[in-house]
């Protein structure tokens, strides 16, 4: 598990700015590198550079980058246009993708290159032996920048896209899934929220307001055990919390300190975060199903493809099992976590689709086909909440015009859910 400030790490890694300030900075190392560099060279160069044709070829750099930057930045904006169009939700993704934040901070550093470059020749800060390092490290900077254009012309043509989007959507997910199946209660003791502890009453708040973004469980189980405490969480990434709902309970008298020793340990945003809360990806895959479906766009095709890919999600639940409060294995023995609700994925996942669907039984048909597939990886726990999700999806079909030959098949795929 990442601690609070791994966490606030990886997500300063994946801003626009943190990359471009990074390549900003080591382009103006790199350009000024030669002036000590050339100090410890005592080999005579055959070929003699001048500050004319070096500071030529910057100036192009300059003015061609700058240029470069402009376009690529309104290019940028209109991808995010785009993914937001598909789910406003999923646009934190596209702003996330490594590269266009690559690509740009690539021409950001070359500007800067340049400039720092052109700057140093006019203040004759390079001897001969300066000039051919500067001259040399420039003719790498094109061929990056080459490289670079070249990789962008290509992923120009998927950025934004709506199965660009729908991928990034798809992976984020598996990856928040993928974890919760191998840590299902984030490697702490399991809670059972339908029997709770004794201690139910004694209850945690926080001072913030807004979704549940980061849970540092190993910050937790510290401050836990320093206190001789156990803590049980009511909530998880992903819930909204506000100052009246309890995030948690103790058995240990509560002071201050305390209390706001646990409250540092949670990360409160405006927004969902994909990370630890695999319940969101769903909801986000629902929300493009959902906008196919309306009357505006009428595309039940893309609804179709985010239920086949709502199968290759959920089938890593196969492995899906809880732990048990014996087990030696947990890390983190003194806090207690509530596992995922796999109702709530189901419901989330189906149910908007089903219902902004309700009058095309091919998508009900996809539905009951999602759901039969799930089936058969001969999950306890996934099967137990199978068959209440398909006897709800059928409801929206009540009163609905569908054809005998259809209205059979999808209650002949229900016969198969059902099926021990």
């Amino acid at each position: 598990m990442l601690s609070k400030t791994q966490w606030i790490v990886s997500q300063l890694t994946r801003t626009l700015w943190v990359r471009a300030s990074l390549f900003a900075v080591l382009a103006m190392i790199t350009a000024l590198i030669a002036i000590p560099l050339e100090h410890y060279l005592n080999y005579d160069f055959d070929i003699a550079i001048g500050a004319d044709s070096v500071k030529d070829i910057l100036h192009i750099l300059a003015s061609s980058m700058l240029a470069v930057t402009t376009f690529s930045l309104s290019i940028m904006v209109s991808a995010y246009a785009s993914s937001s169009s598909v789910s406003p939700r999923a646009t934190q993704l596209t702003q996330q993708d490594t590269t266009t934040q690559n690509v740009l901070a690539t021409f950001i550093g070359s500007f800067l290159y340049s400039l720092v470059g052109i700057v140093a020749l006019s203040s004759h800060a390079y001897g001969v032996t300066g000039r051919f390092i500067l001259f040399t490290v420039t003719i790498g900077v094109i061929l990056l920048i080459v490289i670079t254009i070249l990789r962008w012309i290509e992923h120009l043509s998927q950025l934004g896209r709506l199965g660009e989007t729908v991928d990034r959507v798809e992976a984020a997910t598996l990856t928040a899934i993928e974890e919760r199946v191998l840590f299902p209660s984030l490697d702490a003791k399991e809670l059972d929220l339908d029997n709770p502890p004794d201690y139910i009453d004694n209850t945690l708040f926080h001072k913030d307001i807004g979704y549940i973004q980061h849970i540092d469980i190993e910050a937790l189980n510290r401050y836990a055990k320093e206190h001789d405490a156990e803590i049980s969480l009511l909530v998880g990434s992903g819930d909204f919390i506000h100052l009246n709902r309890a995030i948690g309970c103790t058995n240990i008298e509560l002071s201050e300190s305390f209390v706001t020793a646990i409250q540092s340990t949670f990360t409160i945003g405006s927004d969902r975060s994909f990370d630890q809360d695999p319940g969101f990806g769903m909801i986000v895959l629902t929300e493009i199903a959902s906008r196919a479906l309306s009357q505006a766009i009428n595309d039940p095709g893309t609804a179709i493809d985010v239920i086949n890919r709502s199968i290759r999600i959920l089938s890593k639940l196969k492995d899906y099992k809880l732990f048990k409060v014996e087990q030696d294995e947990i890390s983190y023995q003194y806090v207690r976590v509530p596992c995922i609700s796999i109702e709530h994925i189901l419901n989330d996942m189906y149910l908007p689709i089903a219902r902004d669907g309700a009058a095309m039984a091919e998508v009900h048909i996809a539905i009951q086909e999602a759901l039969f597939a799930l089936s058969q990886l001969k999950n306890q726990a996934l099967h137990a909440n199978l068959l209440g999700v398909s006897d709800l999806v059928n409801q929206y079909l009540a009163g609905v015009l569908v054809i005998d030959a259809d209205r059979e098949k999808i209650n002949t795929i229900m016969q198969k859910i059902k099926a021990p």
